[in-house]
């Protein structure tokens, strides 16, 4: 693969482009703003590709993205952790943190069509070599993770039946030149192989390296099974998303992004892999995967190489937004009083949902928590707050635990329900869940659960009300 070294792409890392109108619209676009807002860390040449890339990147995780030049030696350079805060997310889509999840809804009930462009940046460089995933920097994250992985790439597919794409990360262990062994779940990914495998065909991928905030976003999205997330990523940019043909398939990728690998599932094969360290904070089984034969790579001049680090913020966040919209759209279908969900960072962004709302009647906290847990199957703990309570405030919620919860009256316990595979407290996914009423009896709202108050405070301006250069000495009376 063609470079100028590492000084170059740190430089082209940090450009960015000015045609993009939101800073999510590219992933150079969003470096550059990452370093304008002091978010980007660049670490020392040639950090090592086994573990050591991983543990900087994970020690500066959330408070700054890390961009690698030279990794291991290679002239591609990596970045990591580049949404790993919700602020962070909210800023490459141009929309305020609380209006986040709310932005995300309305983008995935309402995609735009992308709009397709012959001459692509990603395009730019065109490899086919007998083997041609040597020269890419990939990472091996943690101690037992069974090799190097594809983290951060997007696989994209095309419906058999209809010709509708489908786009989702999926885990990808580099198992030798040209394959990689991919963990299908039993999503639209595998639906659309099932059906090629069962006429006895391949089915086409191509899978994106260096994808927009927008793109990663968007293929994290709970759609219908003939939905592409690529359009879901142009509503969130506000514009449609350009894309361009493959050069060995139909398939249509981000003519933004900076590295493609075209290839496809092959009929009918299976290769181990794994383990790897998941979400859960521990490592995902070992099971015979999918299988990717590689026969294009294409890149931009000077690509970029995106890792995400498994289980970190990065990891969460990225599946927490999307999973946020898709549960509050359907539990307000049947209680439009449901003001906002959260799912928690101590429950991996998956397991554990605070609800907020607006009790209309006793009883009905109860009757959300059951809609929660019906909105998605890995939800296993459900705590639902009246509205003065911030759900994206662990200190809050407990508060609301502590003072208005009796296990004796309020907990809702559901046993030997379907939940994660990957969670290891389940049987096989089979687990027991659990939901907190912490709201308050509606006769007692302003009467005993009365929340104290300073008048006044909310409209507080700190920073005058402060002498910064004042000293104490200044207002003491010397001893005598």
């Amino acid at each position: 693969m063609k470079s100028d070294g590492g000084k170059n792409e740190e430089k082209t890392a940090r450009k960015g482009h000015n045609n993009a109108q939101k800073a999510g619209a590219t992933l150079r676009n969003w470096l550059a703003h990452l370093e304008q807002y002091d978010r980007l860390a660049i670490a020392r040449p040639e950090v090592k590709l086994e573990f050591e890339l991983a543990a900087i990147a994970s020690t500066l995780d959330g408070r700054k993205a890390t961009f690698f030049p030279r990794p291991g030696g290679h002239n591609i350079p990596i970045v990591s952790g580049i949404v790993s805060q919700r602020d962070w997310i909210a800023d490459a889509l141009d929309v305020p943190p609380e209006k986040l999840v709310s932005a995300f809804k309305q983008a995935a009930s309402n995609p735009l069509p992308c709009k397709f462009v012959s001459d692509a940046p990603c395009q730019a460089e065109l490899i086919a070599e007998p083997e041609l995933l040597r020269d890419l920097p990939i990472p091996v994250h943690n101690e037992l993770d069974n090799g190097p992985y594809i983290t951060a790439g997007l696989i994209i597919v095309r419906n058999p039946a209809t010709g509708i794409q489908n786009v989702a990360i999926v885990r990808m262990q580099v198992v030798g030149p040209r394959r990689i062994g991919a963990l299908l779940l039993p999503r639209h990914t595998m639906a659309f192989m099932d059906i090629a495998e069962q006429a006895g065909h391949d089915l086409p991928c191509a899978i994106v390296i260096g994808a927009s905030p927008a793109e990663l976003l968007a293929s994290q999205a709970i759609a219908p099974i003939n939905c592409d997330e690529l359009e879901i990523a142009g509503a969130l940019l506000g514009e449609p998303l350009e894309v361009t043909r493959c050069k060995s398939s139909d398939l249509h990728v981000p003519a933004g992004a900076e590295i493609i690998l075209e290839g496809r599932l092959l009929a009918g094969q299976r290769a181990p892999e794994g383990p790897f360290g998941e979400f859960t904070q521990y490592y995902g089984a070992s099971p015979a995967s999918h299988v990717v034969e590689i026969d294009v790579i294409t890149h931009r001049q000077n690509p970029i190489y995106h890792t995400i680090i498994g289980g970190g913020l990065e990891h969460l966040m990225l599946g927490c937004i999307p999973r946020e919209a898709t549960i509050l759209e359907s539990i307000q279908r049947h209680f439009p009083n449901v003001v906002d969900v959260a799912l928690s960072l101590g429950g991996v962004c998956r397991y554990h949902l605070h609800v907020q709302m607006k009790p209309r009647a006793d009883g009905e906290a109860k009757n959300v928590i059951m809609a929660a847990f019906a909105a998605h199957y890995d939800i296993k703990q459900v705590i639902v707050v009246d509205a003065d309570v911030d759900v994206h405030d662990p200190k809050e919620v407990e508060w609301a635990v502590a003072t208005r919860f009796q296990a004796s009256r309020d907990l809702v316990v559901v046993l030997d329900a379907q939940g994660s595979k990957l969670d290891p407290s389940t049987r096989n996914g089979v687990g027991s869940k659990m939901g907190l009423d912490a709201t308050v009896p509606i006769a007692l709202r302003d009467s005993e659960f009365k929340r104290i108050s300073i008048p006044g405070m909310d409209r507080l301006d700190i920073d005058a009300a402060i002498d910064a250069s004042a000293q104490i000495e200044d207002y003491l009376v010397p001893t005598p």
